[in-house]
């Protein structure tokens, strides 16, 4: 089974080598961002030409976006993709962010083609520094659940892990349904500029919703449909 991995972080973030870490040996193919994507939504490229660089067998550096790396991935490199696995997003992607999120813009992109897909995000509290190894060490885990499952034709899976602090439990994967409250909106003014400020942590939180769940420090899985 070949494996497609991508990222809208770039191909040099570390969350996509703890993907790969935590792919753990299968059969995968890196086809993602050269440069960073992140917020990019569903955005394909059809104006200007986008480059490739073959790194290796396995590894292609693309200049477009995630929803672009699938499209090329699916077209020009393999004829043989069975799963697409985006990630690992250094950021939550919960409810309404799959609208925004380039990271689930690509397993999205992948289910318009019957290809199924996982999208994984990690969460971050406060501008903390992520622990990358138990990342890969919790998706590691969440792969072994999921690529088990059979999914509906034009579904894909979104997941959100929690960011853990030292001495917390461990968390447990809990199915749920996205939240479908509004992010933060708020912005500091400086002349005619406007810089985002919203805090990603006081986003309102419906109970049980993923934004509940992985805020709560347990894995947020929500199925999703084109």
């Amino acid at each position: 089974m070949t494996i497609i991995l991508t990222n809208d972080d770039g191909i040099e973030a570390p969350g996509i080598q703890a993907l790969v870490k935590a792919v753990n040996g299968k059969s995968a193919i890196i086809a993602a961002p050269r440069d960073h994507q992140s917020g990019c939504g569903h955005q394909v490229t059809t104006t200007r030409p986008i480059s490739l660089q073959r790194r290796s067998e396995t590894e292609y550096a693309i200049a477009g976006t995630p929803a672009d790396c699938i499209r090329i991935a699916i077209s020009q490199i393999s004829k043989d993709i069975k799963y697409v696995i985006s990630g690992i997003n250094a950021g939550g992607n919960l409810g309404v962010d799959a609208y925004i999120s380039g990271t689930v813009a690509a397993v999205r992109e992948a289910a318009m083609h019957g290809i199924p897909g996982i999208a994984i995000s990690h969460y971050r509290k406060a501008k903390q520094n992520f622990n990358w190894d138990l990342a890969a060490e919790l998706t590691s885990e969440v792969l072994a659940d999921l690529l088990e499952r059979t999914l509906e034709p034009g579904s894909f899976w979104n997941v959100n892990l929690p960011h853990l602090q030292p001495g917390e439990p461990h968390p447990e994967m809990v199915f749920c349904q996205p939240c479908t409250r509004p992010l933060p909106i708020n912005y500091r003014i400086d002349g005619d500029n406007f810089y985002y400020v919203g805090e990603y942590g006081k986003r309102d939180r419906t109970s049980g919703s993923d934004v509940d769940v992985c805020f709560s420090g347990n894995i947020a899985v929500t199925q999703l449909k084109v």
